[in-house]
Order: structure tokens, then sequence, then C-alpha cells
């Protein structure tokens, strides 16, 4: 299965240049699956609905977000009618949106996707490590999933070298 991740998209001339080169990246790449991060991708802080939308015509399969989350207000309303955008899910319960989503490949396999956040020198949230946890016993790799990629959107590091050591094995 061929994968491609692209982030953090930034502003307008990230935005051209995405919008422009995936769909020959797709077809040049025999691509089966495309995430972008999108949430620097409204002037470098946050998404609107018509950006979201815009990456996802262009190719994208998922769009994932992270600390500017929120940073358009618009995205607290589209979020809930956007299954491909998908928000920090250590996220604390009832917050919009979702974290994880399992999408159909070009090549028709599963794939899980999975947005966390870190907690070093972030805003405050839930174990980025056990929100994930609880989505692979969910969905395991080879038995739920064909793929499984995370998006672990943190600052330090060493938090995310722990996430990599921590996921080995169990994510694509």
């Amino acid at each position: 299965m061929r994968l491609l991740f692209l982030g953090d998209v930034v502003g307008r001339s990230g935005r051209d240049v995405v919008i422009e080169h995936l769909p020959g990246l797709i077809a040049r790449y025999r691509l089966d699956f495309v995430v972008i991060n999108g949430e620097n991708s409204a002037g470098g802080f946050g998404i609107t609905e018509a950006i979201c939308d815009d990456l996802l015509a262009a190719g994208a399969d998922a769009v994932t977000l992270g600390n500017h989350s929120w940073d358009q207000r618009e995205a607290l309303v589209f979020i809930e009618r956007q299954p491909r955008l998908l928000r920090p899910l250590n996220y604390p319960p009832g917050t919009p949106g979702r974290g994880a989503g399992l999408y159909k490949a070009r090549n028709g396999a599963e794939v899980l996707v999975m947005n966390a956040m870190g907690r070093i020198f972030m805003p405050e949230l839930d174990c980025p490590f056990r929100a994930i946890d609880a989505e692979l016993e969910a969905c395991p790799l080879g038995a739920g999933a064909d793929a499984i990629l995370v998006d672990f959107h943190a600052e330090a590091t060493s938090e995310k070298e722990s996430d990599g050591h921590y996921l080995d094995g169990r994510e694509s």
C-alpha cells in the first residue's frame, strides 16, 4: 500500500502547492491513501470549511488537526458534518468532531487514521497513549484495519520519539 502524509500545510502558499500538485502525485506514485495535516492552513491559524473541502477535492482522504483546531471558530460546527476531518482524539469527551476514522483506500484496503496531541508544551489534555490504545484495541492492525496512521501532534522531540517506540509494530 502506498501512503502519503503531508503536513503542516501552512497558509495560502502551502494550500496552493498541495492543491496544484497533489492530483499529479497521486497519479504518478499510484498513491492509495493521503492524509494532510491542515491545522495551519488558514493563514497559519486553523482551518475553514472551504479550505478543508479544497484539500479533500485535491485528493486528500483525511485531514488532521492539532492545537490550532479551533482557531477558526467555524471549525467547531463543520467538523461535526465532515467525517474526514479529525481533531485530536485525546480532547475531552463532548468535544465536537472525532479523533479517529476508518476509511476505504483507493485499493480497497481499510485505513484507520488517528490524530492525537502530546502534552509537553501543549494545552493539558487526556493521555494520548491511553487514547491511542483504546482505538487500537477497537481496531487492531491486521484484524480491523489493513493500515493504521497516527498523526501525533507534539512539540517535544522526546514525546514524539516515545510515541514512535510505544506504537512500534502496532501502526503502519
